[in-house]
């Protein structure tokens, strides 16, 4: 049987994947409204099924996702579940620095909701201070401007067309897509509401009725295909780089 996931394991081939591993991979997402038309958990199965996309690599060991994140900005749509900053902070920094009992002393934390992304980097960078584990931060779009741009011709957004392209490709079945014109007619322009340069949208409500920012309706499975390919690329030289690192190497510099 092919195991994919940690949880899936038993302790007895749990210590074989660790011993042929080097990098472990969490994947972590939100549960947050995405519109009309997308799933709440649209940030964590994108998440997932990019992070999927290595469980066989030589490298690697996949670990249980973390499902909530940082996403009180969504409080106002039914659904939206979210922890604080801290708590998100620390509860993914224990779990990391579990890991390194097992002797997997680096980590890629594959991203699918930007609300978390100020969180892990100081997760990250408290982790590597400490000289307890090395953790690279990657938001799975993070690679993808010139791939997003070329297909649909825009810039992420907000239950937009590259998350509804996303999930047309990873989980058609969620996908509402009688919704999708509704969501984009009620819809934001853009992320955020500015006056004279100062942000003065908090929440998404401020900027958008259905929730959603751009044009979902424009999405499509095979522009959704190409982004989870790419994305699996870069995931894996990532895997790769980090494994051929030296964690000397990769600790805080001494004082110049």
């Amino acid at each position: 049987m092919s195991r994919t996931y940690l949880h899936e394991h038993t302790t007895t081939t749990a210590a074989e994947a660790f011993s042929d591993a080097s990098v472990a991979v969490l994947p972590t997402g939100s549960v947050e409204q995405h519109g009309p038309a997308l799933p709440l958990g649209t940030d964590l199965l994108a998440a997932r099924a990019v992070a999927e996309t290595v469980a066989d690599h030589p490298d690697a060991v996949l670990l249980p996702p973390i499902p909530m994140g940082v996403s009180a900005h969504h409080r106002q749509f039914d659904g939206t579940l979210w922890t604080e900053p801290e708590t998100f902070e620390n509860y993914v920094g224990d779990v990391l620095a579990s890991v390194t009992e097992h002797g997997i002393r680096k980590a890629v934390v594959v991203n699918g909701h930007g609300g978390n992304s100020g969180a892990l980097r100081r997760a990250a960078r408290r982790l590597r201070d400490e000289e307890v584990a090395f953790v690279a931060p990657w938001n799975w779009w993070s690679n993808l401007d010139a791939l997003i741009e070329e297909t649909l011709d825009t810039s992420l957004g907000h239950a937009d067309e590259v998350e509804t392209s996303m999930m047309l490709a990873v989980a058609e079945d969620l996908v509402r897509e009688a919704a999708l014109e509704a969501a984009e007619e009620r819809g934001g322009d853009s992320w955020g509401k500015s006056v004279r340069g100062a942000s003065v949208g908090f929440d998404a409500i401020d900027f958008t009725e259905s929730g959603a920012v751009g044009e979902p309706a424009e999405g499509s499975a095979a522009v959704g295909q190409q982004l989870l390919d790419h994305a699996s690329d870069d995931l894996s030289a990532l895997v790769e780089w980090l494994a051929e690192q030296s964690l000397a190497d990769l600790w805080p510099r001494e004082h110049k």
